[in-house]
């Protein structure tokens, strides 16, 4: 039976033989990792400035319909995030070859998963009715 110390050996056979293809890898997962973070903020950044401008708004059923449209915006900038943080892991994943790295990116790609569907579904409730 292996024991735990191997499930958490993250160097593959890449890091041996192929050094420099797998840190050069491991430095385009990280970007991509930091373009997801990217992605999110810009769409936080963009959540915040339409929900100022919905609270300038008079009528309530305006407020509402624009407070709406731009958390069907913010949940696609998470989505898009997501997706990005899903490649990134796969990289890593790839690049180490170890049990406990593909434990861990199958629970990752779990949950991201179902963060992503009840979103989705969240995003076309709201598209459905916008006002509610």
């Amino acid at each position: 039976m292996e024991d735990l110390a191997d499930l958490s050996v993250t160097e593959g056979v890449l890091h041996g033989d192929l050094a420099g293809v797998a840190m050069v890898l491991e430095w385009i997962a990280a970007l991509i990792s930091i373009l997801a973070i990217a992605v999110m903020l810009i769409g936080a950044a963009r959540f915040l400035y339409g929900f100022v401008i919905g609270e300038a708004k008079i009528a309530k059923t305006d407020r509402a319909r624009i407070l709406n449209e731009e958390r069907v915006e913010l949940g696609r900038y998470i989505l898009a995030g997501l997706e990005l943080f899903i490649v990134a892991d796969i990289i890593h994943t790839a690049l180490s070859f170890a049990l406990g790295d593909l434990v861990f990116l199958g629970l990752l790609v779990l949950i991201r998963s179902a963060i992503s569907f009840f979103l989705d579904r969240e995003i076309e409730g709201i598209r459905r009715d916008p006002e509610r």
